[in-house]
Order: structure tokens, then C-alpha cells, then sequence
């Protein structure tokens, strides 16, 4: 059986620990690939820079994608997710703590599939990411392009 990865995109290490912690704690933790800023998540996506040779066609299965990143933001991030034909489909859920209508209305309007703020208290934060790890790793069901890396 393929290995179930989920591209966290996340610049804090605080809240990159923090989300580890919470799905390791839901026994989520399957294949997490923390990327540190914007560039490096596209990097990841489509096989290049420090990434080049990485099999483009094996997807994550849901990226957790924060807005205020270096180097490239979130929402361009997004935007070019959205308008590439092998990444198009692919799950995106905006892990953020920006509170910005701005930012909400952006995300979907870019094709964000869930747009969550992060919670400040630790104990919220871990159930939000084992509710997501659990809907997006086991209940949710992929595009077809998405599946075991076709």
C-alpha cells in the first residue's frame, strides 16, 4: 500500500512541532513533509530546485498549506497549484492564523478546499489537525488523477 504523505507548508517551528506532536499524538503521523516557505512547497510539488528528480506524479494527499510564507505566499502557492494540470485536483487546506476576510474570500476563490484558522491553545490545535489528518488521510476520497501516484 502507497505511503499516505501530507505536505505541510508552514514557516513557524513552533507550530510545525506543534502540528507533528498532534498527529502523532492521533496516530496521523504517516508521511509528513514539512516545507519551510512558499518556494520550497512548489519545489516539492513539481520536481524542482533541491527536489528535482522526486517522482512529480506520487501527489501528498493533502497539503496544509499556511498564507503568510517567505519568499512566495500561500495564496500564490495556490494560485499555481490550481493552475497546473497535475496539481490542480489536489487537496488544499489553508492552516492559517491570519483573520483577514481578505484572505478567506482569496483562498476560495483560488480553489481552497477548507480555510482554517489555527487555534492559539494547544489542546484545540491538536484535535483541529487529528480531525484533519483522520477526514483528509481515511475518509476523504482522492480525484482520480490524485490516487497511488497516477
Amino acid at each position: 500500500m502507497d505511503e499516505k504523505i501530507i505536505l505541510l507548508v508552514e514557516d513557524n517551528p513552533n507550530d510545525v512541532a506543534l502540528t507533528q506532536r498532534a498527529l502523532k499524538k492521533s496516530n496521523v503521523i504517516n508521511g509528513l513533509v514539512v516545507v519551510g516557505d512558499g518556494a520550497e512547497a512548489l519545489d516539492y510539488l513539481f520536481g524542482t530546485g533541491a527536489y528535482a528528480g522526486r517522482n512529480v506524479n506520487k501527489l501528498p494527499q493533502v497539503v496544509l498549506l499556511d498564507l503568510k510564507l517567505p519568499k512566495i505566499d500561500g495564496l500564490e502557492v495556490l494560485r499555481r497549484i490550481r493552475a497546473n494540470e497535475l496539481t490542480k485536483l489536489l487537496p488544499v487546506v489553508i492552516l492559517t492564523s491570519s483573520r483577514e476576510e481578505r484572505d478567506l474570500i482569496d483562498s476560495y476563490s483560488l480553489g481552497a478546499n477548507s480555510y482554517i484558522r489555527k487555534p492559539v491553545n494547544f489542546t484545540q490545535f491538536a484535535e483541529a489537525v487529528r480531525q484533519l489528518g483522520l477526514y483528509w488521510l481515511l475518509l476523504n476520497e482522492p480525484p482520480p488523477s490524485t490516487k497511488k501516484g497516477k
